[in-house]
């Protein structure tokens, strides 16, 4: 397919083959539906999963016109790297730079810290959902919703940095298209905590953690491999990620003491 990907684009570029770049789109429209259903998790109830379709068609559009054969990689890998970031920015504009959602991060947080520090351990997901005064099923879909950037969160709230708020605005609505030298620096190192950090999880969970982020399997296909429910996957992924976030806090306090 990358060979034929190359071919197709270099026609279209080059002998102005139209017909060229709407067989790159059909061909790439299965990668670019698997890829809105994946991120859907993280979008507004009000907004639609085709807004990221039509949003990473965009993507895939811009990827044709401003390939260079010269500077990138493979076409596919620039192309999949330019769907991706457009469906984030439709996100981040729906969602991420909300007040409401911030809130949730940091009433997420400071009550996590909370009952850690009063319970003398992890708080476990019944426990926080009753102090925010939520189900649990409420909990878990909130926990989905702000997704795996709480994992990394924690960090912020236990700095020193002045303007806690400032940094939170920035962590979301920052959109670099490159990382600086150091930026690359933490990038590897979060890396490495994150891959120490399900090391130590529940193997059940360690396994919807796998397929979903780094085979890129849906829900439900996840479902259909381990014979469970689609919910019941929802609920290991929600359980998963707040496992993890309360992991990597307990490993950045050790560091800090």
């Amino acid at each position: 397919m990358l060979i034929l990907l190359e071919k197709l684009w270099h026609k279209y570029k080059f002998e102005k083959d139209i017909h060229a770049r709407e067989e790159i789109v059909l061909k790439f429209l299965p990668t670019i539906n698997n890829m809105a259903q994946r991120l859907s998790v993280y979008l507004q109830p009000c907004c639609d999963t085709d807004d990221l379709i039509s949003e990473g068609l965009i993507g895939l559009l811009n990827a044709i016109e401003k390939y260079d054969l010269q500077k990138q990689a493979k076409f596919k890998t620039y192309a999949i790297i330019r769907i991706r970031g457009a469906m984030l920015d439709e996100i981040r504009k729906t969602k991420w730079a909300t007040t409401v959602f911030q809130r949730k991060i940091k009433t997420f947080i400071k009550t996590n810290a909370e009952l850690e520090q009063k319970l003398m351990r992890l708080p476990t997901e019944k426990e926080l959902a009753e102090e925010m005064k939520m189900s649990l099923e409420q909990f878990r879909k909130m926990i989905v919703d702000i997704g795996p950037s709480i994992i990394f969160m924690r960090s912020i709230y236990d700095s020193d940095y002045e303007n806690k708020d400032e940094l939170l605005d920035e962590f979301y609505i920052e959109d670099k298209n490159y990382l600086s030298p150091v930026d690359q620096v933490i990038c590897n190192e979060a890396k490495s905590i994150l891959a120490e950090a399900i090391k130590l999880l529940p193997k059940k969970l360690a396994l919807v953690i796998s397929l979903y982020y780094y085979e890129d399997m849906t829900m439900k296909e996840i479902s259909e491999v381990l014979s469970i429910t689609e919910s019941r996957v929802c609920q290991i992924h929600a359980q998963a990620l707040l496992r993890l976030f309360q992991i990597i806090g307990y490993k950045i306090k050790s560091c800090e003491i």
